[in-house]
Order: C-alpha cells, then sequence, then structure tokens
C-alpha cells in the first residue's frame, strides 16, 4: 500500500472508531490506529509532584500527560525521533491532529509478547531463562540510553519481543525529558523496568544472578555522576521499602516494591 493509502483509511476510520487503539488489516498486514482521547485533569500530577518533592526525590515527579491531541502529538514526535536514531518503535504510517496509524510490530501468525509476560512464563523454568530474558531489557535501556534517549514507561510490558528476537519499544505518549534532565529521565527508566521485572525474578530464583547483572549495568561508562548520585538518593529516600511485609496478603504491589528495592541495594 502506499502512503496514499494510509492517509485516506485513516481520514475515513478514526472518526468512527470508537476504542482508543484498534487493529486492522489491510492489504494483508496488521496495523494499528490510535486515535485522541480526552484531555487529562492535572490536579492528580499536582498531588504527585508535590509528593515526590516532599519525599526529596525529583526522579518520582510526574511527567504530564494531558491527553487529547497533545498526547497524539507527542507521541507522533518520539516515535519519529527513536525510530531517527535506529531504535526499533512501531513505524509511522500516516498521522493527523487527531490520530495516526502504525505498523504492527509483529508478523502474519507470529506473536509478539510483551518482555513482561515471557519473563513471568519463563519463571517456573528456573532462573537462566528469565535472567536471559531479563538481561534483553537491560541491553534495550542501553541502546536507547547511549543514544542520549530515554523512553517513556519503561516497564517490561511496553518492550515488544518482534519475530526477529530483537526488543521494540511502545507507549510514548508522554515526554520525561520536558520535565526532567536527561540523567533523571534515564534512571527512571530504570527504575520503572526494575520495578515490573523484579517479582518474577524472586520467584524464578534469579534475583542473585540479577543483582550481578545490575551491577555490571551500573558499572558501564555511559552512567554518568549524576546518574549515580541521583541513584544513591533515590535508595536511601525509599530505605523503608525494606520493611515492606512480603506476605500476598499485603497484595502485590508491596511484594513488586519490596523485591525491587531488594534487587537494587545489592
Amino acid at each position: 500500500m502506499s502512503t496514499h493509502d494510509y492517509t485516506r483509511f485513516l481520514q475515513q476510520q478514526w472518526p468512527r472508531q470508537q476504542p482508543l487503539v484498534a487493529a486492522y488489516t489491510l492489504g494483508g498486514e496488521r496495523v494499528w490506529l490510535k486515535r485522541a482521547g480526552p484531555r487529562h485533569g492535572m490536579w492528580r500530577y499536582r498531588l504527585l509532584g508535590a509528593a515526590a518533592r516532599l519525599l526529596g526525590l525529583p526522579v518520582l515527579q510526574p511527567v504530564p500527560n494531558r491527553g487529547g491531541r497533545e498526547a497524539i502529538r507527542t507521541e507522533l514526535v518520539r516515535l519519529r525521533s527513536l525510530a531517527a536514531q535506529g531504535l526499533r518503535v512501531p513505524e509511522v504510517l500516516a498521522a493527523c491532529d487527531d490520530a495516526f496509524l502504525m505498523r504492527d510490530l509483529g508478523a502474519p501468525g507470529q506473536a509478539t509478547p510483551s518482555l513482561g509476560d515471557e519473563i513471568e512464563a519463563a519463571a517456573p523454568a528456573g532462573p537462566a531463562a528469565a535472567l536471559a530474558l531479563w538481561r534483553l531489557g537491560l541491553q534495550t535501556l542501553d541502546a536507547v540510553h547511549g543514544r542520549g534517549q530515554c523512553l517513556s514507561q519503561a516497564f517490561a510490558r511496553n518492550m515488544v519481543r518482534c519475530p526477529d528476537g530483537q526488543i521494540a519499544c511502545i507507549d510514548f505518549e508522554d515526554d520525561p525529558s520536558s520535565a526532567m534532565p536527561l540523567h533523571l529521565c534515564q534512571l527512571r527508566d530504570a527504575l520503572a523496568y526494575v520495578h515490573s521485572t523484579a517479582l518474577a525474578l524472586l520467584q524464578a530464583g534469579a534475583q542473585h544472578d540479577a543483582r550481578a547483572a545490575w551491577d555490571d549495568w551500573l558499572a558501564r561508562p555511559q552512567r554518568g555522576a549524576d546518574f549515580h548520585a541521583a541513584l544513591d538518593l533515590t535508595l536511601s529516600r525509599l530505605a523503608w521499602l525494606r520493611h515492606l511485609p512480603q506476605d500476598r496478603r499485603w497484595g502485590r504491589d508491596a511484594q513488586r516494591l519490596h523485591a525491587a528495592y531488594d534487587l537494587l541495594v545489592s
């Protein structure tokens, strides 16, 4: 299909589409149409910002996602910028003020699971399988950060394994670099990734080896003094997390936070 075909489909379809994101098949290929949603209120971001300042944790400063056309505009800029740096993200096929069309990251008949799902599914197989997958996420962060970039929501669910085995990143409705310095954006990426995977690593019996992989990742030259200083400050201010109960009765959120802190503090 030509650029004109994609543009015509987008213009015809987005006003009719009810969900914010939907998949279609065009000319034998799978595409996704994402349209603007309602504008988001700012009061939650103000509350989170006040809490971050009170705790003295600048890395937890919220990154506003205002929704609506602004979220579409932000995501388009980020997708195109990251793609121009040679990073694997969905390809934008057509765009307008209210929506855009992107190519699916998979291939016909082949799944594109999230890295988060794969790590959780690998946990029963033991530490080696889970750790090998977890390292792919660290390598992805290295590739992004090494180009002077950051992600938006660097949770493992937003890292997708493509059919060729490479990792692509999705979900760019906000731009952390608009709210904080680059070293904090990149620390935010690392903390989000660890938080989203630490419990699965613990359940796989891989946490000890993951600490060693984390220490190796931290020791690489591209992590500068500002990054390390911000990490040390964050961990010192969050030392209370080690006292969170690990009992399931307190919920998985408490378990995830406790597991993440244990992994980070080797």
